[in-house]
């Protein structure tokens, strides 16, 4: 799949974000947040308050790491203050990201150590609580077709199917393919197992895992089908999945939603 260029990326923040704010200004504060039921409208306001404010800070300071002993802004009492803080980081994250080449090095908690890495994941990341917000008011909106459909991509390449470099994916010979219906575009994806000893705690790992790969040139055991929005939205337990379209071995797509921790429908 093609990617987005970077600059729709930085307009996705921009108007991602305005939506985010616009919808969580009229809203209850106290109002449960269905995709994350132990947060309220406030607790995600100020959750990507404190993801933007993070990234602002780290493109500002590239290539720099994360300063272990700044512990971040201090969390505002008032919903009002709240909001005033999620206007200042979001705006401070804008202007960084706008006089940054997306090919500078940039620390990233992934192994793509870009500035271009932070634009996208802040595009859907600003794109997945926009719709938290809008099914925390009542008020949902579709998603842009375009971002939806890179963001199927980017859940199950960069935060599902990423691994760490101490250990080892072993991949199985299963393979599903996910077509997203409204672009014509689809997604592969390879069921296997992550293995390996984290260095830092000494940890071992030995689990069900899934990579992205390139279309193999073979049939899949089985196809998942839908819409961009619907997709995403199911990917991150947003949606109940109700027109997903399964076909093949519905085996190996049990075997994938448990994976992902995630029923598909």
């Amino acid at each position: 799949m093609a990617r987005l260029d970077f600059p729709d990326y930085l307009e996705h923040i921009r108007s991602e974000s305005r939506r985010f704010r616009d919808v969580l200004s009229t809203c209850d504060p106290e109002a449960r947040v269905p995709g994350c039921p132990d947060w309220n409208a406030a607790d995600l306001l100020w959750h990507l308050a404190e993801v933007q404010w993070f990234w602002g800070k780290i493109i500002r300071t590239r290539p720099l790491g994360p300063d272990e002993d700044d512990d971040g802004p201090e969390r505002p009492t008032a919903y009002d203050d709240l909001l005033k803080a999620f206007d200042e980081y979001s705006t401070a994250l804008v202007a960084e990201l706008e006089q940054a080449d997306p090919g500078d090095e940039a620390w990233t908690w992934s192994a793509e150590q870009t500035v271009g890495f932070t634009l996208r994941r802040q595009a859907h990341e600003a794109l997945i609580h926009r719709l938290d917000a809008e099914q925390t008011a009542g008020d949902v909106t579709p998603l842009d077709t375009a971002l939806a459909a890179d963001g199927v991509e980017e859940v199950l390449d960069v935060m599902y199917g990423a691994s760490p470099e101490w250990g080892s994916f072993s991949p199985l010979d299963h393979r599903i393919r996910i077509d997203i219906t409204d672009t014509g575009e689809s997604v592969w994806v390879q069921l296997g197992r992550f293995r390996g000893t984290d260095p830092k705690d000494d940890v071992h790992y030995d689990d069900d895992d899934i990579r992205v790969i390139q279309p193999p040139g073979t049939e899949p055991d089985a196809v998942i089908s839908a819409d961009a929005a619907t997709l995403l939205a199911r990917l991150w337990r947003r949606g109940d999945g109700a027109t997903i379209h399964l076909a093949g071995d519905l085996q190996i797509v049990d075997h994938f939603r448990k994976v992902i921790h995630q029923p598909i429908n």
